[in-house]
């Protein structure tokens, strides 16, 4: 007999050979030792993965201040904003104290209002609103511009802005009445109509006084119903202008639902 398990008469007659299959090899069983070092090689690439997410945004270049870019600014220069706010170059954008930047420009002031932010992924960005001069104001020789909220933020050497009005008060300032009551009656009335005013007067609250171009005093009196108070002195000044009514020297709107001419 051949090793097949058949004989030559067996082949010669055709009867198959008995295919023999290798025997299959039991997957190998998971130990306590093997998962354990599965979870000990998790844990330690979960920990580099952390670690060198930690360092590209707190301590690496690729994250870090390459611009402090500055928007709004129109009498301040970029730069001293810049200067103002303080971050230097190459400090990674997750360490910037973008709080303590924007207290440092609110001190310059010309500034309003100020809003420092995180330009991903290599900027910081400044934006800035600037006061608005509305009056100029002259104490010991020197002359300050005032926003509408009585700051004096500025001064001036030589011509004021367009539309400035010169204001003349004891005590300039935010915290003065009669500071605030000259303010309110300039920033009420519409640009072409404040165009006409050369000087604003007060003494108190409510004795507020405007002088136009051609020398017409306009009695404004106080604070309240500034509103009603330059709506009608912008009908009155139309009808002026178009001989509707005559000229006067004075006209008092302190009263705005009962109006003098004089």
């Amino acid at each position: 007999m051949s090793r097949s398990g058949l004989t030559t008469a067996d082949r010669e007659r055709g009867v198959p050979a008995e295919v023999v299959r290798p025997a299959r090899r039991r997957p190998r069983r998971d130990t306590p030792a093997d998962r354990r070092r599965r979870r000990v090689v998790r844990a330690v690439v979960a920990v580099a993965v952390v670690a060198l997410a930690w360092w590209a945004v707190w301590a690496s270049p690729l994250l870090a201040v390459h611009q402090v870019r500055v928007d709004g600014a129109t009498t301040l220069t970029a730069e001293q904003v810049r200067s103002a706010a303080g971050i230097p170059g190459g400090t990674p954008l997750l360490r910037v104290d973008v709080e303590a930047a924007a207290a440092r420009v609110a001190r310059l002031p010309q500034v309003a209002d100020v809003a420092v932010t995180r330009g991903w992924p290599r900027s910081v960005v400044v934006t800035v609103v600037e006061r608005r001069p509305v009056a100029v104001v002259e104490q010991a020789g020197t002359r300050s511009l005032v926003d509408a909220s009585g700051v004096l933020f500025d001064t001036v050497t030589g011509e004021a802005p367009e539309g400035v009005v010169p204001l003349d008060v004891a005590a300039p300032g935010p915290d003065d009445p009669a500071t605030r009551s000259a303010l309110g009656a300039l920033v009420s009335l519409p640009s072409d109509v404040r165009a006409q005013v050369t000087g604003a007067r007060a003494t108190t609250g409510e004795d507020v006084t405007l002088t136009l171009a051609d020398g017409t005093t306009v009695v404004w009196g106080g604070a309240d119903d500034a509103d009603d108070k330059a709506a009608v002195l912008v009908a009155l000044l139309a009808q002026v202008a178009s001989g509707a009514l005559d000229p006067a020297a004075a006209i008092d709107v302190s009263a705005p639902r009962a109006v003098v001419l004089r």
